[in-house]
């Protein structure tokens, strides 16, 4: 997970990035801005997941940013630090979506406390809209299933997803691939690919990918299987050749992912 943190106090910001473990939270890179601006700017170019941000600052406040942040539809967790208890910017920290609120002075420990819940809270909804995911590509094969009883004939958008659907239901499958696709759904294996380019915007090749490293994180996320168990499970043969997508998918090792959840 990436926080950002806002603070007009540049010496308590950094102090705080340096000094907080960070990682022992579920955080693997902190960012820093000093105002509202700066935190926008930085949300615009960075990935960012939480952000740990004063309510108190010169010119716009941190709920004027949180504003921001839901207006422009980011998928982002907030906690305000405030050095006191304000009913009003509760209620609208709490309007916002804002479920955390820590009163300053606190313990670097508290702070961190208060974050890894918050790691831990997003994780399991993304978790979830995940395999909510999974089920509607589950019930879209059903339905083209069916359709194709009833001769039904499908556009390319209907077979996309058709084949989508498949590739999930088969991940474990080391044979999976864009020729065994192809022959299956009976298209040439440059077509199926141009298909795909144009109704996900990836290759065959990609498709698979992704979804089999989104799977992998999830089963890694659960803590039922080990590093090499769910390399068979999302159809890797060899562990090595698991190992190295993931890490350049996640930027770590599947057994340091697992280790931080």
């Amino acid at each position: 997970m990436r926080l950002l943190m806002v603070n007009d106090e540049v010496l308590t910001a950094e102090t705080m990035k340096e000094e907080i473990p960070w990682e022992k939270y579920g955080i693997e890179q902190v960012y820093t801005a000093y105002d509202v601006e700066a935190g926008k700017e930085c949300i615009r170019n960075n990935p960012v997941d939480i952000m740990l941000c004063d309510i108190e600052m010169p010119g716009e406040n941190g709920l004027a940013l949180l504003r921001w942040v839901r207006e422009n539809k980011k998928d982002i967790e907030c906690v305000f630090l405030t050095c006191h208890a304000s009913f009003a910017y509760a209620r609208e920290a709490i309007c916002l979506g804002c479920q955390d609120y820590i009163l300053i002075p606190a313990k670097y420990e508290e702070i961190g406390e208060v974050i890894q819940r918050v790691v831990q809270r997003l994780t399991k909804t993304r978790e979830a809209a995940r395999y909510q995911e999974y089920g509607k590509y589950m019930l879209q094969e059903q339905v083209l299933q069916e359709n194709e009883k009833q001769g039904k004939k499908k556009c390319p958008k209907e077979m996309v997803e058709e084949i989508s659907a498949y590739i999930i239901k088969n991940l474990g499958d080391c044979e999976l691939g864009v020729n065994g696709l192809a022959e299956r759904f009976y298209f040439h294996p440059v077509y199926l690919n141009r298909l795909f380019k144009k109704e996900k915007g990836v290759s065959v090749s990609q498709f698979i990918i992704n979804e089999r490293m989104k799977m992998a994180a999830s089963l890694l996320e659960l803590g039922d299987y080990n590093a090499n168990e769910v390399a068979e499970k999302v159809g890797y043969s060899h562990y090595t050749n698991f190992h190295n997508m993931f890490k350049k998918y996640y930027g770590c090792p599947p057994t340091r992912y697992q280790e931080k959840e």
